[in-house]
């Protein structure tokens, strides 16, 4: 059943009156700061009757992304608020585009919430997939080009989506008067600050006890894993990822997974690559510097198994390489693994299985979460 009008009408209204935030951060005088330890990009303010969240622009560091403002739905409007978009909380009916924040939010306890989905073929939950069978969830189509209709006749009370730069007011989507809620959480540089927005996600559907907790938990096994490694006298040489069609994407030393692998106790061969993200190399420039790398991590994505013959087809050059003639390479089928769902805000899962690679005699027993030794 849809609301009634009037609401739809003064939640319209609200977010045309308080959209993007302002050039740089507002700082509440009357207000208590939420403490985030690790996450660089957002700040959390709690003041008399609501909290503002505030998402630092990750490609401009002197602009404010988008600014937040939760209010409690019990609760009327109070007067004087900060600038931003006035979002109801919890959220009850959302529609969520991405599986990593799906999934979050089903770990939370809230979901319950989930309305809508886009790119619904890369979720993997499998209640989800069957409440989408069933027409209990809608599917709203990709991400690129999204249902219109199907979002309007939901009436969701927020949209959550990965921005990217210069994405603007997002065209029709940004007309429909739903908040948009910008997850900016990839954009984190360390994993436990990606990790750590787990608690704003639990503060727009009402779950941030449980948030506190679960991020509590993974922080601590996160450093205590941290701590075992930083003891090893050895440090193998690592290499990651193979060459997709002209480019080998490296994750450079200041990405998440470049800092996984320092906290793993790597010798990471790309570690002076300073770059936050991933950067495209020549083949040729990775190969020569990793001809020699003890250990080879990679991920795929196929029905079948990846073995040493296929890979040889695809480059022969890789049969050379150290990693694959002393069948050293790890692999991570993300067709059937729940890797890119769960890694994102569980690093202590994955710098689990990158500890027990690089240093076996840390942690002896117990099965990797994401990866295995490639078939031979």
């Amino acid at each position: 059943m849809r609301r009634p009008i009037t609401l739809s009408i003064i939640s319209c209204l609200l977010f045309l009156t308080a959209c993007k935030g302002p050039a740089s951060r507002t700082v509440l005088t009357d207000a208590e700061e939420i403490s985030m330890k690790y996450a660089s990009l957002l700040t959390l303010q709690k003041g008399d009757g609501f909290i503002l969240a505030q998402i630092s622009n990750p490609w401009d560091s002197t602009r404010i992304l988008h600014s937040y403002v939760l209010v409690p739905s019990g609760q009327e409007v109070p007067e004087n608020l900060p600038q931003g978009t006035v979002v109801r909380t919890p959220v009850r009916r959302g529609v969520f585009y991405t599986s990593v924040h799906t999934s979050l939010i089903n770990q939370l306890g809230a979901y319950s919430c989930i309305a809508g989905v886009c790119d619904s073929e890369y979720m993997y939950l499998e209640k989800l997939q069957n409440d989408l069978k069933s027409g209990k969830i809608t599917d709203c189509g990709n991400s690129v080009t999204p249902d219109m209709e199907r979002i309007i006749d939901l009436s969701p009370d927020a949209i959550l989506l990965s921005p990217f730069e210069n994405s603007g007011s997002y065209g029709k989507l940004g007309n429909l008067g739903i908040p948009i809620i910008e997850c900016a959480d990839y954009m984190e540089t360390s994993p436990l600050g990606r990790a750590e927005w787990m608690r704003f996600y639990g503060l727009l559907t009402g779950t941030e006890a449980v948030a506190d907790s679960l991020f509590d938990r993974i922080e601590g096994n996160y450093n205590a894993l941290k701590e075992k490694a930083s003891g090893s006298p050895v440090k193998p040489s690592v290499i990651v990822e193979k060459k997709f069609g002209s480019a080998w994407y490296v994750p450079g030393a200041n990405s998440t997974v470049g800092q996984l692998l320092a906290d793993a106790a790597a010798d990471y061969i790309f570690k002076d690559e300073q770059a936050s993200g991933s950067v495209p190399y020549d083949p040729e420039i990775v190969f020569d510097r990793s001809h020699d790398a003890e250990i080879w991590m990679l991920k795929y994505n196929q029905d079948v198994p990846l073995t040493y013959r296929q890979l040889e087809q695809e480059w022969s050059a890789y049969a050379s390489m150290k990693a694959f003639e002393n069948h050293s390479i790890y692999v991570c089928n993300t067709s059937s693994s729940s890797f890119y769902e769960e890694t994102p805000f569980h690093p202590d899962l994955l710098l689990n299985d990158y500890i027990k690679i690089f240093h076996p005699e840390i942690i002896p027993d117990g099965k990797l979460n994401y990866y295995m030794k490639m078939e031979e």
